[in-house]
């Protein structure tokens, strides 16, 4: 049993400005603003949803299958994913444009003027699931990507009798109500951070009970208050892992849900999965971008037996 992750692929180019944005911008002639910046630091990362889960999920020794759409630019990138144990033999490149790319530049007042560029993913809906190396027990992550692409999915795996987690996140907005609720009602697993279930709730006209009660397990991330895994009438609260120093924040979402599924796909209990989670994404947001940790599975279980209590459930993952 694999998952099939179809969430996006993107590279993040982040850019430092030494000045304020404030100082620069004329409010009184706004209607005909031309602004450049010379910037001091320019990094590019490696980033998308779909592939930040799988880079941590290669780490914890699981064979995620990428399933999404790029550029011509993305061989470094497929270089690096496949070296860590990620099958990027989904993915299809569309030589004609470049992977998709976030831009963004920050003053230091944590001001930020950014913009993104969609490029190949726009071609995802394009992907069908009938072309992906897909067995009948193998679940399908539909995470943020073309939202033409995540209503393709939701109605494909009912289609292929495949199970789905849902993992709506910012595209909630972006998606029509009907697509929502078709992803919720068929749902085997659905992940949302705090403010996406409420977000989830508004737009499928369901109450927080309802959505809990429909897939086999709900997860909903917590932030700095950790998580909480709804499943058959009960509720499971996983705590965030302690004292340890915060260097970056971004994709550690993506890094939660990276060791709960390898924890789920080796069948192990929704409490120590959610650990797994928990402690994946401790080790991510001590580093700088989604995809810059680097352990091995026994680092991990020494790290996580630091923390929690697996009860000797870890070691069915040897």
């Amino acid at each position: 049993m694999k998952v099939i992750l179809t969430g996006s692929i993107a590279y993040d180019y982040l850019m430092k400005f030494p000045g304020l944005f404030k100082d620069t911008i004329l409010p009184e002639h706004i209607e005909k603003i031309s602004l450049s910046f010379l910037v001091h630091e320019m990094i590019r990362q490696d980033g998308g949803v779909g592939a930040n889960i799988a880079y941590s999920m290669a780490l914890l020794g699981a064979k995620p299958y990428l399933f999404s759409t790029v550029g011509q630019d993305f061989g470094e990138y497929a270089q690096r994913l496949q070296a860590v144990g990620v099958d990027t033999s989904g993915v299809r490149v569309i030589p004609e444009k470049f992977t998709a790319s976030f831009f963004a530049t920050t003053d230091p007042s944590n001001a930020q003027i950014a913009s993104f560029y969609t490029g190949a993913m726009a071609n995802s809906a394009e992907l069908g699931l009938a072309e992906a190396d897909y067995d009948e027990n193998d679940l399908v992550m539909i995470s943020p990507t073309d939202p033409g692409a995540m209503k393709r999915y939701i109605h494909e795996c009912q289609e292929l009798g495949l199970r789905m987690l849902f993992d709506p996140g910012q595209q909630i907005i972006s998606m029509d109500a009907e697509d929502i609720i078709a992803g919720v009602n068929s749902a085997h697993g659905i992940f949302v951070n705090e403010y996406e279930f409420e977000l989830l709730q508004n737009k499928t006209g369901f109450s927080a009970e309802e959505i809990t009660s429909k897939p086999e397990f709900c997860v909903v991330t917590l932030g700095g208050d950790g998580a909480k895994i709804y499943t058959k009438g009960e509720e499971y609260s996983i705590p965030i892992v302690e004292g340890i120093n915060v260097i970056d924040p971004t994709g550690v979402g993506d890094a939660f849900r990276a060791g709960f599924l390898r924890g789920y796909l080796g069948g192990l209990s929704l409490p120590v999965c959610g650990q797994m989670g928990a402690v994946t994404a401790a080790i991510s947001i001590q580093h700088p971008g989604p995809q810059c940790h680097h352990f091995d599975w026994h680092i991990f279980k020494t790290q996580f037996r630091e923390h929690f209590d697996d009860h000797g459930e870890l070691d069915q993952l040897d």
